[in-house]
């Protein structure tokens, strides 16, 4: 590129575009527009070109990417060191490839005095409004480098009246907790450190303009299976920069003389819709990741609650025809399937169908489900070993372990060492082979312990623990679903501690909570649903009372809730009556007319679980066809012997000419979008399923 032609460039999406230039003095890349189109078409929302009393011009800039050097006093993406402990790398810029039909372009900037390159990567995906950024670093020059932070990217906000920033809080059992934070100056962090994303926080934070709730809305995601981190800062000058990436849990990274390093994918999205706008870009975005495995997902039943680890080939049958009757088509083995699993204690590692529960064979009883028309699918945690197997007595190097120090139980079990190769193979194998000899369709993935332990037997200097895993990790999941196209992977870590972009490209369905308690889960799948599709969220109905909000709720008020997603049943379902068999088979016959329209529909939140109306609305692709799922979140004592009126659920996104008809009842568009749809909950109707079909 020469110096006459200009250093501006702009990616487009479906409604959205992202304009990026370099300045003259070509130090770095940065913001110039990032909304709706034409939205570049004017001066800059996040240009500043005044003065900087005591900073530097790059603390203040929009910077895509900035190192010590940029940004010396507000915060770097990117901290270098080398070998001779010196600072401040300063990038100049090289040339771009820009390629505005595929929607992608690289920017390449260099340092003549280290001699690091780095490769400034975007793509928009066709028909989404999210851009993908990452970085690839080259180390060109002869000594080796030392990344002391190594984050990814740097997104800028216009935030001139203060920033409302939304993130998710949680803990086990109590994951996707929606909040917010006024953030008027200063900066607000999440992250983790756990090798695993975490249960603490989700890897996603978005950003509104404190007097536009309802308005413009920035967000940014992590696509990292490791430790990660977040933070948005507000300057006095109205901007927000938000940095993302990895956390480094296991000390700085080494990039030797001649090395590669390609930094974590981190995602922005925008929507002039406020919240729930951007989860609808979400949910584009993330069904654009499922591609060709975009598909309704099977109804399954899950032995878990049931049985615990009283896991054998009768129990399991009695489960099955039950679960078979009411119209479930997968049905799932938990854990305490396999030899030595009596209990939490033991046989983690040593993945063997116990012969004393099945004395038949396994084979014998995975054919006895199919024969009862159900798909076949199997609880596995493949990353973890008990002390207390055959697996550590003959592998006890295999477990992440600081040499000379006592090892960390957690559940009774240890972490394995992933990112070694030999572990990952053993993995990988294990994984294979059940699936090459046993008739398997679904396989739920669990993890159910972070890491502890930063380091590995016998290692000689520092390593990258944390990068190794999550790559080899990402790897397993690869292969298998390159060879076992037809198999359905659930990613679950004691519930949610492993949802993020990058196992959404890999991983089909998530658990996102252990905690099915009805209205502790409505609040987690309202959270759940803000950064992830329908398709993506398992929820099963169960008989579990509440832990942090034990009210109690219908059956229906179950089951309409885990219509949300992907409808699967947790019960002990040999308990449930006749009535409540007969009840589960048709509401299960009617999520089977829906699930089309859940899987590919437009979402709409309408209200929350905190609000006195809470509903989720799914428009078909066509528009022809309207689902809405409604729960009563108030009291469910009283008779309502006052005067009072239904409550109504403003829909979204409806004709508002077109008539629509629910039954006997017809109503226009414009009254469903102005008035909204009526409710009316009694003592025994705290929940309601809704199809409106447009004439």
């Amino acid at each position: 590129m020469s110096d006459t032609e200009p250093r501006r460039w702009t990616l487009r999406g479906a409604h959205t575009e992202y304009t990026v230039t370099v300045p003259a003095h070509g130090r770095w890349l940065e913001l110039a527009a990032w909304g709706p189109h034409g939205v570049g078409d004017g001066p800059s929302p996040v240009a500043y070109d005044g003065p900087v009393p005591f900073l530097t011009a790059g603390d203040a800039a929009p910077v895509e990417f900035a190192t010590d050097a940029d940004r010396p006093f507000t915060g770097a993406d990117l901290v270098v060191e080398t070998a001779t402990g010196h600072r401040r790398v300063g990038f100049g810029f090289v040339e771009a490839a820009h390629d505005p039909a595929g929607g992608t372009l690289a920017v390449t900037f260099a340092d003549p005095v280290t001699g690091l390159r780095a490769v400034l990567r975007y793509a928009v995906p066709a028909g989404t409004d999210v851009v993908r950024r990452w970085v690839e670093l080259t180390n060109t020059g002869a000594e080796p480098l030392v990344l002391a932070r190594a984050g990814s990217a740097g997104f800028c906000v216009p935030t001139p009246h203060g920033a409302l920033v939304s993130h998710q809080w949680g803990q086990w059992a109590q994951e996707f907790q929606l909040a917010h934070v006024d953030l008027d100056h200063g900066a607000f962090t999440i992250g983790s450190s756990q090798g695993v994303p975490g249960h603490l926080h989700v890897p996603w934070l978005a950003v509104r303009d404190r007097a536009e709730p309802d308005g413009a809305a920035w967000a940014v995601a992590v696509a990292w299976t490791g430790s990660w981190e977040i933070s948005a800062e507000r300057d006095t000058g109205g901007l927000t920069r938000i940095r993302a990436g990895r956390r480094l849990p296991d000390g700085p990274l080494e990039l030797p003389a001649g090395g590669e390093l390609t930094l974590p994918e981190v995602v922005g999205a925008y929507s002039v819709e406020g919240l729930t706008g951007l989860a609808r870009v979400w949910h584009r975005y993330q069904r654009h990741l499922a591609g060709d495995r975009l598909a309704p997902r099977p109804v399954l039943y899950n032995s878990w609650e049931a049985t615990y680890f009283a896991v054998d080939a009768k129990s399991q049958l009695d489960l099955a025809r039950i679960a078979a009757e009411v119209g479930v088509e997968t049905f799932v083995v938990d854990d305490g399937w396999f030899v030595g699993r009596d209990d939490d204690t033991a046989g983690l590692g040593d993945w063997t169908p116990d012969p004393a529960a099945f004395p038949d064979g396994f084979e014998a009883f995975i054919a006895d489900v199919r024969a009862l028309g159900l798909r076949f699918g199997l609880w596995v945690e493949p990353e973890c070993v008990n002390p207390r197997s055959r697996l550590y007595a003959e592998h006890p190097d295999w477990v992440y372990r600081l040499d000379g120090r006592p090892l960390t139980p957690i559940r009774n079990q240890y972490l394995l060492d992933v990112g070694r190769p030999e572990v990952a193979e053993f993995v990988h194998s294990t994984l294979d082979g059940l699936l090459r000899r046993y008739d398997i369709s679904y396989l739920k993935w669990d993890f159910n312990r972070p890491r502890t332990e930063p380091g590995r037997a016998g290692a000689d200097g520092p390593l990258d623990l944390d990068g190794a895993h999550v790559t080899n990790l990402h790897r397993i999941y690869e292969r298998l679903r390159r060879d076992h196209p037809g198999v359905l992977v659930e990613s679950c870590a004691g519930g949610g501690a492993r949802t993020d972009l990058a196992m959404a490209a890999r991983a089909d369905i998530f658990w996102p909570s252990d905690n099915t308690g009805p209205l502790d889960r409505l609040a987690i799948q309202y959270g759940f649903l803000h950064a992830n599709a329908p398709h993506l969220l398992s929820s099963w109905v169960t008989d579990a009372p509440g832990i942090f909000d034990p009210r109690p709720r219908s059956l229906a008020f179950r089951f309409v809730l885990a219509m949300a997603g992907v409808l699967g049943v947790g019960a002990d379902i040999r308990q449930w009556t006749p009535a409540e068999r007969a009840e589960a088979a048709g509401w299960i016959a009617r999520y089977k007319e829906i699930r089309e329209v859940v899987t590919q529909g437009e979402v709409h939140l309408i209200g929350g679980p905190d609000q006195a109306r809470c509903a989720v609305q799914y428009t078909s692709p066509d528009g022809r066809r309207v689902v809405v799922l409604a729960w009563h979140t108030g009291r469910s004592d009283g008779a309502g012997l006052l005067p009072s009126r239904p409550v109504r659920l403003p829909l979204r996104g409806l004709t508002p000419e077109a008539a629509y008809r629910h039954g006997d009842q017809r109503y226009s568009g414009s009254h469903l979008t102005a008035v909204g749809l009526p409710v009316r909950w009694t003592p025994t109707h705290d929940a309601d399923l809704i199809v409106l079909d447009r004439e």
